[in-house]
């Protein structure tokens, strides 16, 4: 691997970050530090983590921080089922769909990583 630009994974992650600002715009100015602070957290942390993995000296710190992506994924599903529930998006499946996709090739890649 080249560069952590390289992976598919980060890209597709990336991309969702900008999604999850997108959304976040438009709730309730009363979530600003609350819902809208955490999704946006959540959904930097995929990228982000991914990145400082790729730049590690060994796989298995790689491995660690590819799964703490994996744990943010999960939490910014509960975000966005959260923001379902409370009407401030209309339809969660889409985003539900994109995290779904990030999380599998996370789990991929972790899995392609021999020790």
């Amino acid at each position: 691997m080249k560069s952590h630009n390289d992976l598919k994974v980060y890209q597709e992650a990336m991309d969702l970050v900008t999604e999850i600002y997108r959304i976040t715009n438009s709730f309730p100015e009363l979530e600003k530090f609350g819902l809208t602070s955490q999704m946006r957290r959540s959904a930097i942390s995929i990228p982000s983590n991914s990145s400082e993995g790729a730049a590690r000296e060994s796989k298995k710190e790689f491995k660690r921080f590819l799964y703490i992506s994996l744990g943010s994924a999960a939490e910014l599903e509960t975000q966005i089922e959260i923001s379902f529930r409370l009407n401030f998006i209309e339809d969660s499946n889409i985003l539900k769909d994109k995290i779904f996709f990030i999380k599998r090739m996370l789990i991929k890649l972790i899995q392609s990583i021999k020790d």
